[in-house]
């Protein structure tokens, strides 16, 4: 009977070690020294290094690209509170930096892993050891970097108008919105340009839609180099564009404005065998206390671009 019980022990043994060594995870068992006990066979597979030739080694000294100080701070808290601890990739990509071999995933330089600290008692029940369990997790991973990628990706398409790559009108609003609200809040200086291209359907009209396509391109060039990054440039609709400036009061938007004006007025757009000559008209408006909503402040400055045009085009005029 005692035979058969050392035999079926010993079978099981040599199927505990038999699996430990072929499971499809890494297994580290460290000391309280954070020397290894035991290297199972997917840390040697991805690692290079035998079991044999590690055992009884420190960890960090053998893998000097550990985060070590952080990496000691959970494996103390394990032993301390003799609670589980985890890495999860989203946290820290890896913690061994094993190499990416899966074809699936083969734009990934390296393996992104998950890693759980497990507490082991002896049988007083004092944590005399730690086990570290690897788990390679890089084709999750991926996908949702691809996922979270893509989303913003289509999150930018979503706001850009496809013409100008300026913000769509919808999306350029909503920045008006926030502007005016952050005034409303702190009340800092803030401005509104709103331009227009002077007598744009007759350039439609010589040349054809494409060659106005091209003017809106280039007027949309010059637009988004003139910005600073606190500025919101939109298409607000055809041929008109809005600026909004923040931290900026009515003489500094004059300033922005008419430089840009110039710049714009010695622009020469090239289509085909022609060259086409443009100007704008510009129309500003700074938030001022009688200003109580978004849509008020846009139609004060539309007010402006509009007196510009009457004036005789190729200007800029601020609201007053």
């Amino acid at each position: 009977m005692d035979t058969n019980t050392d035999l079926t022990a010993m079978n099981e043994l040599h199927w505990l070690i038999d699996m430990v060594q072929t499971i499809e995870v890494g297994l580290v068992v460290l000391d309280r020294d954070y020397n290894i006990q035991l290297w199972n066979g997917f840390m040697e597979n991805h690692s290079g290094v035998a079991p044999n030739s590690i055992k009884g080694k420190n960890l960090f000294e053998q893998f000097d690209y550990l985060p070590a100080t952080w990496l000691k701070q959970k494996m103390e808290s394990v032993y301390l509170l003799k609670n589980r601890a985890f890495i999860s990739w989203e946290q820290r990509p890896f913690v061994f930096q094993f190499k990416n071999y899966r074809p699936i995933t083969g734009r990934a330089d390296f393996m992104y892993q998950n890693v759980t600290l497990l507490p082991l008692s002896s049988l007083t029940g004092e944590v005399t050891h730690i086990s570290m369990i690897v788990y390679d997790v890089t084709d999750v991973a991926i996908n949702k970097l691809q996922l979270k990628s893509a989303n913003e990706r289509f999150e930018h398409l979503s706001q850009i108008d496809g013409l100008t790559q300026l913000f769509n009108r919808r999306h350029w609003e909503q920045c008006l919105q926030k502007e005016f609200d952050r005034h409303a809040r702190y009340g800092s200086d803030t401005s509104l340009v709103m331009l227009d291209i002077d007598h744009f359907k007759s350039i439609n009209d010589t040349y054809g839609h494409q060659a106005g396509d091209k003017v809106l391109q280039n007027v949309s060039h010059l637009i988004k180099k003139s910005l600073r990054e606190t500025d919101c440039a939109g298409r607000y609709g055809g041929e008109e564009f809005g600026v909004v400036l923040a931290n900026t009061p009515a003489a500094n938007a004059r300033f922005f404005a008419e430089r840009l004006r110039k710049k714009l007025e010695q622009l020469e757009i090239c289509y085909e065998e022609h060259i086409i000559k443009i100007t704008v008209s510009l129309g500003i408006c700074e938030i001022k206390p009688e200003i109580m909503d978004s849509d008020t402040w846009l139609s004060l400055a539309d007010q402006a671009l509009y007196q510009a045009k009457e004036a005789g085009r190729n200007c800029t005029i601020a609201h007053e």
